[in-house]
């Protein structure tokens, strides 16, 4: 099993560290040509180097912990790496909760008040949610570096294959720490709930708007693609939120197969939710159509013509 865990992970991590290297290549080098970004490219630049590097160290941490479980006991080298995979993957889901916001502000069409000041100033608060995500995941990764560096947290099996039974026992003293992580988790998914809930109710009050004036069936068309590309997201970070939660309560038993399953779930999401992001971008779906070898016939284009406004 640790060896078979090994190589699908393996093979999760490096797909999604292409894909998000790739959001990140092109739109730096759109950046170096243009000089600036939109609000939209920056927050998918700050989303792929953050899930970039959470596969990276979450692979490294759970490579050493399966084949070379001794150098974790090495001082700081099992801190560090609880610390900076907390601190990605904080930042990960914050910064798409906050994709997710705004989407929901840009595109959703509302009459109240306080929802038009939004969508007004949307474009001069990106930075300060981008500011507001990484002091909560700065502050969670403090915290995950302190609890990695209890001796609770250490095992004294350090045998091959056995890090899984021991490599964190948690006592009464972490569950602050606990709560503090999943209180974290469920605000995150919460965002993104009403966020979703929000647009798709936009989306289908405008969708019966045109079919109540007879308008064209191509932009219905648009706006069901849409519908279901949000619903989409929604049920990918359901399944990823329940998976948070269950590797929270797992981590101090001995259920190996469930952690494998979770894990293996955890690591799909990263690969999965930017390869649609691709595919609802233009700017990127088309150089990933220009690399790999995929008919023009066969392009998908979930979000268009509705979200291409978003991207400038």
């Amino acid at each position: 099993l640790p060896t078979m865990f090994v190589a699908i992970i393996t093979v999760e991590t490096f797909a999604g560290m292409w894909i998000n290297a790739f959001i990140v290549s092109v739109l730096c080098i759109a950046w170096v040509k243009k000089k600036i970004l939109n609000s939209n490219e920056k927050i998918l630049l700050l989303l792929g180097c953050s899930r970039f590097w959470y596969l990276y160290i979450s692979w490294a941490y759970y490579f050493l912990a399966i084949i070379y479980p001794n150098y974790l006991y090495v001082h700081p080298i099992l801190q560090l790496a609880v610390s900076f995979q907390s601190f990605f993957n904080y930042s990960n889901l914050w910064v798409s909760a906050c994709l997710c916001i705004f989407y929901c502000i840009k595109i959703a069409n509302f009459r109240n008040s306080f929802f038009i000041y939004l969508k007004a100033r949307i474009d001069r608060m990106v930075p300060w949610l981008f500011l507001g995500s990484e002091i909560l995941a700065l502050a969670i990764a403090i915290v995950a570096y302190d609890i990695a560096d209890k001796p609770h947290c250490n095992c004294n099996s350090t045998k091959h294959g056995n890090f899984w039974k021991g490599n964190i026992k948690m006592d009464k003293h972490f569950f602050p720490s606990f709560f503090l992580a999943g209180f974290g988790y469920a605000v995150s998914f919460m965002t993104v709930i009403f966020s979703a809930v929000f647009l798709l109710f936009s989306l289908w009050r405008h969708k019966n708007r045109m079919q109540a004036n007879s308008m064209k069936s191509l932009s219905m068309d648009a706006h069901i693609r849409a519908m279901k590309s949000v619903l989409s997201f929604l049920v990918m970070y359901s399944i990823n939120f329940v998976c948070l939660v269950l590797s929270m309560v797992y981590a101090t038993k001995k259920g190996i197969p469930v952690t494998f399953v979770i894990i293996v779930f955890q690591y799909a999401f990263p690969s999965f939710h930017s390869l649609i992001l691709i595919f609802s971008n233009p700017k990127l779906e088309k150089p990933l159509l220009k690399i790999l070898p995929i008919k023009r016939s066969l392009k998908c284009k979930p979000f268009s013509p509705i979200f291409h406004p978003i991207y400038g």
